[in-house]
């Protein structure tokens, strides 16, 4: 396994034991308290300890959230401004003695009083994916104390099946990590762009342009405009009019180590009305396919746990991985829904999932960006306007720049 990987894994199980349910088929216990935000339902959950204890806001909109102040650590308040509620209060959990959530101007305010001095670890938010149909705004408090403290070893777990898919999560691989595998924190950030189609397989016809040759010029665009930067690695799975199989586009992303992928594509609709953007995230349905093909085809496969590690602890390993990936994913393809929105039309639901190949890397954070229909003249036009085009690798870029820069934290699960 991918030495980040590894890192993040440990150290899931080592600050949230309580995940070890979820893995096991349990489910996380949360301490649950209703508010309303204009008769819509809000639920306030809590899940941890006295050391670290996480606070969950269930809405019905996504939120921005911020922490406007703190009483000497034992109170936090964070606002949040397109929140509209009625009062609400309850007890907390863990390190969280009660909890209060009012109006506060156009927006609403949540105040936590601590039981002891804590800090806001961080905060992120998870759009609808998975199942669940809501948006979750999530932040996690520790204690400074727990936070001064050296981790601790995980804890005896019930099940042995998840024990020791803890303990292959920490045990150092039989075989060093190769150098390329091991991601310092100022290296260079790897970006693969695929330009969507190429060669014989020439995508959706306009009027006047193709596809394959619509995807190559907003690929090259982009790799200009993110190397300019100097702070990314940019590698392009077809840099000319080439057929690169779909499942090549998955390995060359995987052995390029990439921190992100992008897929470029142009729509093509029924309806010569029907235009917009759109991004594309891993199905469910397609990440069922990986987990079923990931024993027996490499581009699929992760090094999940040492050697002679059983077939449950593998499975168990490489679900959690899929998981933390698809929810960057997702993380990723809310900043590119917002801000190349800002640019351009884009359909209505326009974060949607699909089972796509490109997308089946179950290591490498991965979109696909339709970047509108070229079979509608305006956004044809759109499309192949140089100028137009530059707007979108800044928006494209600008997205990356956010999400690589904290202002978004995903979730571990």
């Amino acid at each position: 396994m991918d030495a980040r990987i590894v890192s993040v894994l440990v150290s899931q199980w080592r600050r949230v034991a309580t995940l070890v349910a979820v893995i096991a088929g349990g489910c996380l216990v949360l301490a649950v308290q209703d508010a309303s935000a204009d008769g819509v339902p809000i639920k306030v959950r809590f899940g941890g300890d006295a050391g670290s204890t996480r606070v969950v806001l269930d809405v019905a909109q996504q939120v921005d959230g911020r922490v406007v102040g703190s009483d000497s650590g034992r109170q936090l308040v964070l606002e949040f401004p397109r929140l509209s509620v009625d009062r609400a209060s309850g007890q907390g959990q863990g390190l969280v003695k009660d909890w209060a959530l009012e109006r506060s101007g156009a927006g609403a305010r949540l105040t936590l009083n601590l039981a002891q001095t804590g800090q806001v670890e961080r905060r992120f938010s998870l759009a609808p994916s998975d199942g669940v149909a809501f948006y979750r705004y999530v932040v996690d408090v520790r204690s400074a104390l727990a936070a001064a403290a050296p981790q601790p070893a995980p804890a005896p777990v019930a099940q042995p099946v998840v024990a020791r898919a803890a303990a292959a999560a920490a045990a150092p691989a039989t075989a060093p990590a190769r150098p390329s595998a091991v991601r310092r924190e100022n290296a260079r950030k790897v970006i693969v762009i695929d330009a969507g189609h190429g060669g014989h397989d020439s995508g959706a016809l306009g009027d006047h342009h193709q596809e394959k040759e619509i995807t190559l010029a907003a690929a090259r665009a982009l790799k200009a405009r993110l190397e300019r930067t100097g702070r990314y690695k940019v590698v392009l799975t077809r840099s000319d009019d080439t057929f690169i199989p779909l499942e090549e586009r998955v390995r060359i992303s995987r052995a390029a180590h990439a921190d992100l992928f992008i897929s470029l594509h142009a729509d093509s609709g029924e309806s010569a009305s029907t235009r917009g953007a759109s991004v594309y995230t891993l199905s469910d349905k397609g990440s069922d396919r990986v987990a079923r093909n990931a024993s027996s085809n490499s581009n699929w496969a992760i090094n999940a746990g040492p050697a002679g590690a059983d077939q449950a602890v593998r499975e168990i390993l490489f679900d959690l991985t899929q998981r933390f990936t698809r929810n960057k994913s997702a993380a990723f393809a809310e900043i590119l829904v917002q801000k190349v929105g800002a640019d351009r039309p884009m359909l209505t639901r326009a974060h949607r999932d699909a089972g796509y190949v490109v997308l089946f890397a179950p290591d490498v954070p991965a979109v696909l960006l339709e970047m509108g229909f070229i079979t509608n003249d305006a956004d044809e036009a759109l499309l192949v306007d140089p100028k137009k085009r530059d707007v979108l690798c800044e928006s494209i870029a600008r997205s990356i720049e956010a999400y690589f820069s904290g202002q978004v934290v995903t979730a571990s699960l």
